[in-house]
């Protein structure tokens, strides 16, 4: 198990601090030492995740976007669909834009994702001549996230996702369910940023935790931690969770977490 880089100077405070809430700031010792325990406990409870196969970058890219606002389901059932229909690349960014949108529309919002898939394939073709996002891997982290987030429509999110999944960079994706976990368990102010969840992750643990650490989070997020009626009595993070001693501390009050 990997120790925690030192991300601390003479002070304590982290060395991206600028990034961070001042609240955050002001307990960090505390939520280094938090951060820790619940990598520890998710371990403990789900065990490690296996590094799992992901698509190719290009295709990870396409169906990150497909699951924005969606399941990952109905995302991979888009997806199929759009090859299907367009046996390549070409044939999505040739096509009637239309069509595109129809056959997006299982992941939802086909009116916004058909136009995206066809920016993205664009911008790809465009700049390399061919459909491949290997080129990616030459860049830096920062360089690379900053070539996707150009792209209209693909955030940090997004970028993260295919930079961690496809090609192992450091960075730490936070969803909906990770930006809950992390506000409910009080690792993050209850208005932080998505971009603000991310940092302050990726400052607290060490970068070979982001990976495992991300989805036992979500895992948590989507089987126990649910938004509308978390199963608090059945969370190995209970006993620390900030969430779960305000409701603990106030009966009957009603669910404000989204």
């Amino acid at each position: 198990m990997g120790q925690p880089r030192d991300t601390t100077a003479a002070t304590g405070a982290p060395s991206n601090e600028r990034f961070l809430p001042a609240d955050v700031l002001a307990q960090w010792p505390a939520l280094r030492e938090k951060a820790r325990w619940i990598y520890e406990r998710l371990l403990a409870f789900y065990g490690m995740p296996d590094w799992r196969p992901h698509y190719p970058p290009l295709e990870e890219l396409i169906i990150t976007t497909l699951a924005q606002n969606s399941t990952d389901r109905n995302a991979l059932k888009a997806y199929q669909q759009l090859r299907e229909r367009f046996p390549t690349w070409e044939d999505v960014l040739r096509a009637p834009v239309e069509e595109v949108i129809e056959a997006v529309r299982p992941a939802g919002l086909g009116n916004q994702k058909g136009p995206r898939i066809q920016a993205i394939l664009r911008k790809v073709w465009e700049e390399q001549g061919r459909f491949d996002l290997s080129f990616l891997g030459e860049m830096s982290t920062e360089e690379a996230e900053a070539w996707l987030t150009a792209i209209k429509g693909v955030g940090h999110k997004t970028a993260s996702i295919v930079l961690l999944f496809c090609f192992q960079r450091p960075t730490f994706p936070v969803d909906t369910h990770v930006a809950r976990v992390s506000q409910r368990l009080g690792i993050a102010p209850p208005r932080a940023s998505t971009r603000q969840i991310r940092a302050i992750w990726e400052a607290l643990v060490p970068s070979e935790w982001y990976y495992p650490l991300h989805l036992n989070l979500i895992r948590l997020g989507r089987e126990i931690c649910q938004a509308r009626r978390p199963r608090c009595e059945r969370c190995p993070l209970q006993p620390r969770c900030d969430y779960y001693r305000q409701q603990a501390a106030s009966p009957g009050a009603e669910e404000t977490q989204s």
